[in-house]
């Protein structure tokens, strides 16, 4: 008879099992690791050139309005005091990896998002813990301990509701929203922490005078569909009422990968613009082959110097993921998008549709000796680093005094 209620204790005090956790300004702590002086004052990791936009910002230079994605030219205005940082691209893969391996060693569930920030479900560890708050509290300390970078934690019953309560819990804290109170949690916030609210969808939604999370809780469904159509209006309404059924891990933690660049001097020029997108479908097969995934969909997006962004799409047979896949598919996504000799000031190429990389391929007549080549070349980059081979098209010419000694 006491196997009952003791069963039902277990099992309760695992009822917020889904974990948030999120790195604090993740760039910024990598680059504090390797360079102590960085901590205490304003950091700013983000391009140094004229076009260069705000990856991460500290804490310190956040509270003079720093934020991501901003112009660094606005950032050194609104703090000049701050310390500006070129971002490490290889070296914040490589702390991430650190961190993934963490989150792993406590749960075999774990669903990543970004190169920063996961979702974990511990429901299966409730015989070795008291409760999912515990876990997340000795998650923070072992990266903490380990790594030595800070991480907040959000614990609940919902995907949603975990993420919401760890940036609450920001920075270097731990938020639990128990259960039972995520209507009272949700309500107060505003429209604009729902995902998949917009400009566009906080604009229809002001029209009915909804502001907060609650109100769209409180209007009718039929209404919200009416207004933004059935799959937004049902969607936006189940998470105005804490219902979110996805598990952790039920499907592919990440929905695309992609690659951009900002120019520092616009581009025009056919040969120009062609050899960018090789580089960048290089970078791509990189990140791709890091994480193991192929895909079925290409995306070519382009910004001009009016600020005009276009993307084409396509929809390949098989997958891809090497760049002598992906290059011919940008290169006719390319003659889609008409750029007719306008200034380009962004590249960037993006796959989705993305499964496990199983080493199976496709048979295609003449392939094979691709394939080989592809697989030869993956495998020297993961032996030697990304430069240790590249396309011939990326290579630079030789200079005059250089043909003169080779000759």
């Amino acid at each position: 008879m006491r196997s009952v209620p003791a069963t039902v204790v277990l099992v309760s005090g695992f009822a917020e099992h889904i974990l948030h956790v999120d790195m604090d300004a993740f760039f910024v702590e990598v680059e504090r690791l390797d360079d102590p002086s960085l901590r205490g004052v304003p950091v700013v990791v983000g391009g140094l050139g004229r076009r260069g936009v705000v990856a991460s910002a500290s804490y310190e230079a956040r509270a003079r309005g720093v934020r991501s994605a901003m112009p660094i030219g606005e950032a050194r205005r609104l703090c000049p005091n701050a310390r500006f940082v070129a971002p490490s691209h290889r070296r914040y893969r490589e702390v991430s990896g650190q961190v993934f391996d963490i989150l792993r060693s406590f749960s075999p569930v774990v669903e990543g998002i970004s190169i920063d920030e996961a979702f974990l479900d511990v429901a299966g560890l409730r015989l070795l813990w008291p409760d999912a708050v515990a876990i997340g509290g000795e998650i923070r300390a072992a990266v903490r301990s380990r790594i030595g970078i800070p991480a907040s934690v959000g614990c609940a019953t919902t995907k949603f509701i975990a993420k919401l309560a760890s940036e609450r819990a920001k920075p270097d804290g731990l938020l639990v929203v128990e259960a039972g109170t995520e209507l009272a949690f949700l309500h107060p916030l505003p429209v604009t922490d729902l995902w998949g609210v917009g400009a566009a969808t906080k604009a229809a939604l002001s029209s009915l005078g909804i502001r907060t999370i609650g109100d769209v809780a409180n209007t009718p469904v039929e209404t919200l569909v009416r207004t933004l159509g059935t799959a937004v209006g049902t969607h936006l309404h189940d998470l105005a009422n804490a219902r979110d059924p996805r598990d952790v891990g039920a499907g592919p933690g990440t929905r695309s990968v992609s690659v951009e660049e900002t120019f520092t001097d616009d581009l025009a020029a056919r040969d120009d613009l062609e050899r960018e997108l090789v580089r960048l479908c290089d970078r791509l097969e990189g990140r791709l082959r890091r994480v193991r995934l192929r895909g079925h969909t290409v995306t070519l997006k382009v910004r001009f110097a009016d600020f005009t962004t276009v993307t084409r799409s396509a929809t390949v047979e098989g997958d891809v993921g090497f760049r002598s896949e992906l290059w011919p598919v940008v290169r006719v996504l390319l003659d889609r998008a008409r750029v007719g000799g306008r200034a380009v000031r962004l590249l960037g190429v993006g796959v989705s549709g993305l499964e496990t990389d199983t080493g199976a391929r496709q048979l295609r007549f003449g392939g094979e000796r691709v394939d080989a080549a592809s697989r030869a070349a993956a495998s020297i980059k993961e032996r030697f680093g990304e430069d240790a081979i590249v396309p011939a098209r990326l290579v630079e010419p030789p200079s005059d005094s250089e043909r003169r000694r080779l000759r």
